[in-house]
């Protein structure tokens, strides 16, 4: 065979095997991102094409109200799961990393509640916190009066909050043991011999080696709590809660572009400044760390 037939070959091979996954990404994600940035400016709805507006879409978001109270509820969603997402896996996984008798029941409890599904996640916390439900039930126990955390608007989101938290501990908390099991033996040894205790270990040797884990959580778990609908959605309903106040940006989308009268074209231009945001808060995640490095 001639050498420029086989450097043909060997040049266009690795390509074949991966066509069928560009297809797949090509398919169901590049093409779909394409067609919502065109729509996005447009005037489309469900059952019509819509004409080209330019930047009338942007332009109305920016003077929307729903768009900023769901802005506002997303950014209080990061501030306030992302710590806890960081911290608490850590914590678990400190916890279970030792080889003692019966420990990989605890990493299997600690990690079922992410193979489980959402919605079955949220029926039981939803039955939990209802009026008449497992938590209002003890404190009627206690002596204490019902709260409504499915009604309030705040409540409702500090519960989906809890539930997003307890959701992604077993997750993370994989994460957190892969990195620990790669903290060299050597440095908690060396620091031993010099007298460390096991807190001073762990803030000289562990935490440090832990530091690239940490924001790469912190970079997840921000994206993922920016852009967050199931847990907020099946708490609340279709239609956001009380006066849907507790609407964070991605149920805003999901309610502006459904139905028979649908302004998708007005949702895509929503999704779009939903992808900008979650990419520039991921960015500055990671370059806080790049800073912090010098």
């Amino acid at each position: 065979m001639p050498a420029a037939r086989i450097r043909t070959h060997r040049a266009i091979t690795p390509w074949l095997f991966l066509l069928p996954g560009l297809g797949v990404i090509g398919a169901f994600s590049l093409y779909p991102f394409v067609t919502t940035v065109g729509r996005a400016f447009t005037d489309a709805r469900t059952l019509s094409p819509g004409h080209w507006v330019g930047l009338r879409n942007f332009q109305d978001i920016w003077q929307d109200e729903e768009f900023w109270t769901a802005l506002g509820n997303s950014t209080l969603y990061v501030v306030l799961v992302v710590p806890f997402t960081v911290l608490l896996p850590l914590l678990l996984a400190l916890l279970v990393q030792g080889r003692l008798p019966g420990i990989g029941f605890f990493r299997s409890a600690f990690y079922l509640p992410v193979v489980a599904s959402m919605v079955v996640v949220a029926l039981i916390w939803e039955w939990m916190l209802d009026d008449r439900g497992l938590v209002n039930g003890i404190l009627r126990l206690l002596g204490g009066g019902r709260v409504d955390f499915l009604g309030d608007a705040w409540l409702l989101l500090l519960s989906a909050m809890a539930l997003t938290v307890w959701k992604g501990l077993g997750y993370y908390m994989v994460v957190y043991l892969a990195a620990l099991a790669n903290v060299p033996h050597e440095l908690h040894e060396a620091a031993a011999m010099d007298g460390a205790g096991a807190l001073r270990r762990f803030l000289s040797v562990t935490l440090p080696a832990l530091r690239p884990t940490m924001v790469l959580v912190a970079a997840l778990s921000s994206v993922s709590a920016f852009k967050v609908f199931s847990e907020v959605y099946l708490l609340a309903g279709p239609n956001g809660g009380p006066a849907g106040r507790d609407t964070t940006l991605v149920m805003l989308v999901q309610r502006t572009g459904t139905g028979l009268g649908g302004r998708t074209g007005y949702a895509s231009a929503l999704s779009l400044v939903v992808f900008v945001i979650a990419l520039l808060l991921m960015l500055l995640v990671l370059r806080a760390n790049r800073e912090e490095d010098r």
